[in-house]
């Protein structure tokens, strides 16, 4: 599709271009249309450095993603932090951490029985000694360089340096937190909803041109931030499944009812990637389905989640090799779904995501 030298040339200037010269309005006030699509850091930029940590939020920043993605939980003393669960024994060294060995439990989240520890256990003072490490090593294997390296950030730290990125790098960072298990937390007493909200205002980020975007699995956690907050919500829909505890299936909301009922509280859907491209039988691409018409329609923005560039997390005819580890052609998974018309992607790979994007437009 291009030659060698117009990747090259794109790619030369892609990371030292300003997405949204227009202005703040491109980000929150962002609509369903054609535009210059968002890049999304999944985790930061977790293809090269560990999940959540500010190394991988400011890497994925100065590859050209608009936006570094925090997933927030909370401490023992009601301080948000940055982790893809509340168990923490598969991205923090705490496994290795004698003195924390009897905090090992067994806890019901979301249903589903977890053997673990967990940040609600510990006091941000005693998270902040534990250090990151690679969630998937076999996978990341160069990731596990930096073991050991990192500590755990608050969102108050997230929200720091995307003001300071922001200034040095002469363009908005946007931030796109997802609040975790929200209704296991407001079960033990440790309710989401209000830090989040206090934390965002102190930093001046609660207005509707603010550049952040609130995600959520649960419709009721977003109708509840709907009333306490102004800046735009996201639903996430897995493959399958519902929402915990809601009796509505993620395949009946994003029908076109369902659909135009999310739009009375939030602003996009963030769709697992294979509801705008299923998989055929054989694992390739199929053809896509009408989910971004549909939400265009009723006025959604969308965002599909996860773009990654191992073989393993490609569709079949797009792998190279048979390293499942090795790298696919991901930049054209990523340019079949830019050309659906959504507004934006979820990458592991801030760069990829960028590149794709640029050779799209």
């Amino acid at each position: 599709m291009f030659s060698r030298r117009q990747i090259m040339r794109i790619s030369a200037v892609a990371v030292g271009s300003a997405p949204f010269a227009a202005g703040t309005a491109a980000w929150a006030g962002q609509r369903p249309g054609p535009r210059r699509s968002l890049v999304i850091g999944h985790r930061g930029a977790s293809g090269y450095r560990p999940e959540h940590t500010l190394a991988s939020y400011e890497l994925a920043a100065r590859m050209g993603a608009d936006f570094i993605e925090p997933d927030l939980v909370i401490t023992a003393d009601g301080v948000l932090v940055a982790r893809h669960e509340n168990d923490i024994s598969g991205t923090t060294d705490v496994a290795t951490r004698t003195e924390f060995a009897g905090r090992r439990v067994t806890k019901t989240i979301d249903g589903v029985a977890v053997t673990g520890w967990f940040t609600e256990d510990f006091t941000l003072a005693e998270l902040k000694t534990l250090r990151a490490v690679e969630r998937i090593p076999a996978t990341r294997q160069r990731n596990t360089l930096y073991n050991g390296y990192f500590p755990i950030p608050t969102l108050d730290e997230v929200l720091q340096l995307r003001e300071r990125l922001s200034r040095e790098l002469h363009r908005e960072i946007g931030v796109y937190p997802e609040t975790k298990h929200p209704s296991y937390f407001r079960s033990i007493g440790k309710n989401l909803e209000a830090p989040l909200v206090r934390t965002l205002r102190r930093h001046g980020l609660d207005h509707g041109r603010a550049p952040v975007f609130v995600q959520s699995f649960e419709a009721a956690n977003l109708r509840d931030l709907s009333e306490q907050i102004r800046v735009p919500l996201v639903f996430l829909a897995n493959s399958a499944g519902t929402p915990f505890g809601d009796p509505r299936s993620y395949d009946d909301y994003m029908t076109p009812a369902g659909l135009a009922e999310l739009s009375t509280f939030v602003s996009g859907v963030g769709p697992f990637k294979n509801r705008v491209i299923p998989l055929l039988a054989d694992g390739t691409l199929g053809t896509p389905t009408a989910l971004v018409a549909d939400a265009h329609e009723a006025g959604l923005v969308v965002h599909p989640w996860t773009f990654r560039a191992e073989n393993q997390f490609l569709p079949t005819n797009l792998r190279v090799g048979t390293d499942l580890t090795g790298y696919g052609k991901a930049i054209d998974e990523q340019l079949a779904f830019l050309a659906t018309g959504i507004d934006g992607l979820f990458t592991d790979q801030a760069d990829i995501g960028v590149l794709a994007r640029d050779l799209h437009n």
